[in-house]
């Protein structure tokens, strides 16, 4: 796995990534500012926080931190919500990402099928949409959890992993493979996809590096697909 995605951090060197890779930096950027804003507006203008908003101990813990970090909880809200907003925005910019991977790595590859660009959008708003609810729901364990940062961690990368992970697999493997076909090569190698969906959401937490991260999340995802294709079929043969 750590072999895959240093080969896709050494391809974002490729003159042929340069201009979706300024892409993806100013665009990521410009989504977390947005995001930014949207969340302090929208803390700002309801009692989120307010005493019986939620539960037991949780009312109490909610209003003593917003109390005192209010600032940070902007900016925990809208760092937790950015991968799954950055991927909506960024996924329709890939293609030329997985098109140099294979063209340098995998020459001798078949034709592509026939994908419509409704397919890549239902694929993406499917994740999108199911990864900020899901990321919204669990907000009050994300800050409940403030001062036991390893536990709230742990259920982001988990729960962005999957997602992460899942929707990638999809964008890349129906390329190449109807989807009942990827359907079962995800079912054989989801231990490695969750891996790698993990690793991705470890680095859209990294300042920076979280402006290329799906990027380096395609570019790995060819090489893991075609890896878990050449192993299931030999295993078939």
């Amino acid at each position: 796995m750590i072999a895959f995605f240093s080969l896709a951090i050494i391809q974002l060197f490729d003159k042929s990534l340069q201009k979706t890779l300024w892409i993806g930096v100013v665009g990521s950027a410009v989504i977390f500012l947005i995001i930014w804003l949207a969340v302090g507006h929208t803390l700002s203008q309801i009692e989120l926080f307010s005493p019986g908003r939620f539960f037991g101990i949780f009312d109490w813990v909610f209003v003593k931190i917003t109390d005192i970090f209010g600032g940070a909880i902007i900016f925990i809200v809208t760092w937790f919500l950015f991968p799954s907003v950055v991927t909506l925005i960024i996924t329709f910019f890939l293609e030329n990402v997985i098109q140099a991977v294979e063209k340098k790595h995998y020459p001798n590859l078949q034709e592509t099928r026939r994908q419509g660009i409704t397919e890549i959008g239902i694929i993406t708003l499917k994740f999108t949409l199911l990864s900020i609810i899901l990321n919204i729901l669990v907000l009050p364990f994300y800050i409940g959890f403030f001062f036991l940062g390893p536990l709230n961690l742990l259920i982001f990368y988990a729960l962005n992993g999957y997602l992460l992970g899942r929707e990638y697999f999809e964008l890349v493997a129906y390329r190449r493979l109807e989807p009942d076909k990827a359907g079962v090569l995800y079912k054989s190698f989801q231990v490695q996809v969750f891996i790698a969906g993990v690793i991705s959401a470890f680095i859209m937490t990294i300042p920076i590096v979280n402006m290329v991260a799906p990027i380096i999340l395609a570019a790995t995802m060819v090489h893991l697909i075609q890896r878990c294709k050449n192993r299931k079929n030999a295993a078939d043969a």
